[in-house]
């Protein structure tokens, strides 16, 4: 083996370095019974190199960061060490189990008062003990994806290797089961489009930055794919299970100028990913016209997407099955998938696809709005922060508001259609305009700006924005949110108490958007946006295939290195929620609430007799 080859897969192979064992899902290997309970973590470099490590009481972020170096070979100077919106410095204890930790080129202070203790060299020669498969949180939602893996770790010994898929933008592959048939589909995040080892050309950003929607960083769609299951309560809208995983396997891409290597053959690699149970399917809804599908599944899957904020709902990612009945009757079933741009960390334009499909002009049933009424967004929260722990307080905003805007609306007897239509914007004069959900937004936002704020100044000291160049976070990292708020009915009341806070980003980038002062905004017509015949771009197919599609003859892109900022256009930015103070974002949603019904009346009247309006809409295949 060359030295540059055996340094590659030195780099890119998962390596312990800590002796201790962990208590997290492994398939492949067997464990022997820890000592001591140990929190398992999984750091990755923003070139996408994964080191998963046992911490135990001693480490902090600098020890941390110094066994990533020793044993990745990676320099860890002008980094800091990042989990979800938090920098972390001396004080590890808020990291759960499991967590994944992202080391990315941000300014690090120092602690003098903390020296980098080096690991010994023991620790650093053991690799890691873990099977080819580790699944990344272990809770009662992974009981059918634990079963599957097993299914998949079965086939790999028995010489059933996983395939590629040649069509999308991203990385993706399917793992097969011992009798070939496709099981799972795998999503390396460091694969992502414009990720460092993206296999079809489009490279160009590191881990972290604005990715292929400006509001949704490259390495962070895998957690949203797994975040649309955990919310899909008793699968409403028929998500298939989905995990985040650590796999290992050679089929990976590694491409030739990450980390300066030159990679001649195929070893293995470990990548952090999402794995999603594959759906047999007959067609999918690009393929087929909307008048048969079910108007119960449009619905549910409608009010899937508005409560997550789905920004890319297109045909292409709505599977069909065909089910026969008596009397030669065939009765169509809608499988959602590919969830990786939804839960933005601000309002930009979404993508529904049955926006205008007939069953959405259809009321919602009673058992429907019953489901809707009985969402709990500030439970919906908690749920996520503990099972995605690196999830972003910014994409939880925007749960929490699409949810009170989908409970709301339903209440004031909105179809689906209606509220996706405030829910997206216009294109008139060449130039997007607000949708109105933004415009109340705004609205809000400029309420709380001229309303006396001497009630927060007191507080002024206290940071809860993500700021890169701020001091260590003492204390606790999840204030409580006030019960005063809870008490003021802006959401359901819920058995599972009430919400813990994170600290906020603050985004270091600009997303090459446009911002908006909303003190500048006028306020006279404040809901007085009247549908406008302006033509609309069609729906922007960037890929020659879907992910859960079986594909044959298809070739892969190469010999391109396409440039990320030359991609896409910049998306305009008329309102942001992670800018927001703790109570600021609470004022905000009592505003908000407050200003909803009268939208909802003047929508109504004024799309009284109007034609459908067309919207600007971009969907972006995978």
């Amino acid at each position: 083996m060359s030295h540059k080859l055996d340094g590659l897969v030195h780099t890119q192979m998962a390596v312990a370095v800590s002796s201790g064992s962990s208590n997290c899902e492994c398939y492949g290997n067997v464990r022997g019974t820890p000592a001591r309970r140990r929190r398992r973590v999984f750091v990755q470099t923003e070139t996408g190199c994964v080191l998963g490590m046992d911490l135990d009481r001693s480490d902090n972020a600098h020890t941390v960061k110094r066994r990533l170096q020793l044993a990745l070979n990676v320099p860890t100077d002008e980094r800091s060490l990042t989990f979800g919106d938090v920098i972390l410095k001396n004080d590890l204890s808020a990291i759960q189990n499991d967590s994944q930790l992202l080391l990315t080129k941000n300014v690090m202070h120092r602690s003098l008062s903390t020296p980098c203790l080096s690991p010994t060299g023991r620790n650093l020669q053991q690799r890691d003990q873990s099977g080819p498969i580790e699944i990344l949180g272990c809770s009662s939602h992974c009981a059918r994806t634990k079963e599957l893996v097993k299914v998949i770790m079965k086939a790999i010994k028995n010489g059933v290797d996983p395939i590629p898929v040649h069509g999308g933008l991203g990385g993706a592959y399917y793992f097969r089961n011992s009798r070939a048939e496709c099981v799972a589909i795998v999503k390396p995040t460091d694969e992502e489009p414009f990720a460092p080892n993206n296999p079809k050309g489009f490279v160009g950003k590191a881990l972290g930055q604005p990715g292929l929607k400006p509001s949704v960083r490259v390495g962070e769609t895998g957690f949203r794919e797994v975040a649309a299951y955990l919310l899909d309560y008793d699968q409403f809208a028929n998500v298939p299970p989905t995990v985040l995983v650590k796999v290992t396997h050679s089929i990976f891409n590694v491409n030739d100028d990450v980390n300066g290597n030159n990679f001649q053959s195929r070893k293995n690699v470990s990548k952090i990913a999402s794995l999603q149970q594959f759906i047999p399917h007959d067609f999918d809804a690009s393929d087929h016209g909307p008048s048969s599908f079910p108007v119960a599944t449009v619905h549910r899957i409608g009010i899937l997407d508005v409560r997550i904020f789905n920004t890319d709902r297109h045909a292409g990612n709505l599977l069909v099955q065909k089910h026969n009945r008596v009397g030669g009757l065939c009765q169509m079933e809608l499988i959602p998938i590919d969830h990786g741009l939804c839960l933005p960390e601000s309002l930009e334009d979404p993508y529904f696809e049955w926006i205008h499909w007939p069953q959405a002009s259809i009321p919602f049933s009673e058992d429907e709005l019953e489901y809707i009424k009985n969402l709990d967004p500030v439970c919906d929260s908690d749920m996520l922060r503990k099972e995605l722990p690196m999830i972003r307080e910014a994409c939880l905003r925007v749960l929490v508001l699409c949810t009170i805007f989908l409970k709301e609306a339903a209440s004031f007897g909105l179809c689906l259609s209606e509220i996706g239509e405030m829910m997206s914007r216009e294109f008139s004069r060449q130039e997007e305009q607000p949708s109105e959900l933004e415009v109340v937004c705004i609205e809000a936002k400029r309420m709380i700006a001229n309303s006396d704020m001497s009630v927060f100044e007191a507080k002024s000291g206290e940071d809860y924005m993500f700021d890169i160049d701020t001091e260590d976070l003492e204390g606790d990292l999840f204030p409580q949110m006030s019960m005063d708020f809870l008490n003021k009915g802006l959401f359901c009341s819920g058995s599972r108490g009430a919400s813990g806070h994170y600290p906020l980003s603050k985004l270091d980038e600009n997303f090459g958007e446009i911002e908006v002062d909303v003190t500048d905004w006028p306020n006279q017509d404040l809901f007085q946006i009247t549908p406008k015949s302006s033509k609309s771009p069609k729906k922007t197919d960037l890929v020659g295939g879907r992910s859960h599609r079986l594909q044959s003859g298809a070739g892969t892109v190469s010999g391109i290195r396409s440039s990320a900022n030359e991609q896409l256009p910049n998306t305009t930015s008329f309102v942001k929620l992670a800018d927001m103070s703790k109570e600021e974002w609470i004022l905000f949603l009592e505003k908000f609430k407050e200003l909803l019904y009268p939208a909802f009346a003047n929508h109504r009247s004024s799309s009284t007799g109007q034609i459908q309006r067309q919207r600007l809409g971009t969907s972006c295949q995978f």
